[in-house]
């Protein structure tokens, strides 16, 4: 629930040549800038404060830009954000809860604002490049904000490719999140990017 409340989220049409002489936070925009809808498998490991047990999950993330998402933890507990431009929706099946925020307040200054908002970074996001590691060029996103709930995000790119997130948050905890069978410009149909609460389910928010 923790993470889905601040994730909630990517991609190109071609690889250009550019890209293999551009710094992480030009692969950084042209990726955004080249990029209306995305789908991706994901897999994330949260690593708490202290060292405690990672704590693994899985599933499928959709985005279609601006403003809309669908970020879906399918292992090891279901568990779906559901963003439809106007409203956010967090559905945690095994709480049987639906948190609802205004897509504004639960995204801008947050790491999904990296990937389902505008390309206007540099307005809630200090960007820079942080290097090489894992054979990933990596840059970094530091909020303006103080409300933000994490302190960084790093976004990894193998070439045209966005590959990997990192996030370190208020409360100690990082989650290494990694995309594989990305597809860039898919179709996605409008039922993607719309929810309707199940009957007999909590619902707190909105």
């Amino acid at each position: 629930m923790k993470f889905a409340l601040k994730m909630l989220s990517v991609a190109v049409v071609a690889v250009l040549p550019q890209w293999a002489h551009a710094g992480a936070v030009d692969q950084l925009h042209q990726f955004l800038g080249s990029t209306r809808t995305l789908r991706a498998e994901f897999s994330q490991m949260v690593i708490g404060k202290g060292g405690r047990k990672p704590q693994q999950s899985s599933g499928l993330v959709a985005i279609s830009r601006p403003g809309k998402l669908r970020w879906d933890i399918q292992k090891p507990y279901p568990q779906l954000v559901v963003g439809d431009g106007e409203k956010i929706w967090i559905y945690d099946t095994e709480l049987k809860q639906i948190t609802v925020r205004k897509a504004g307040q639960a995204i801008n200054g947050s790491p999904a604002a990296l990937l389902s908002g505008n390309n206007d970074l540099e307005k809630n996001f200090t960007l820079k490049d942080v290097g090489e590691a894992e054979g990933m060029a990596w840059v970094e996103a530091m909020p303006k904000t103080s409300d933000s709930g994490f302190e960084s995000v790093r976004l990894g790119f193998v070439g045209s490719d966005l590959k990997a997130m990192e996030l370190h948050d208020s409360f100690g905890q990082t989650t290494h999140i990694r995309f594989s069978r990305l597809e860039r410009n898919p179709v996605l149909p409008a039922a993607t990017f719309k929810f309707t609460p199940p009957a007999g389910v909590d619902i707190v928010g909105e």
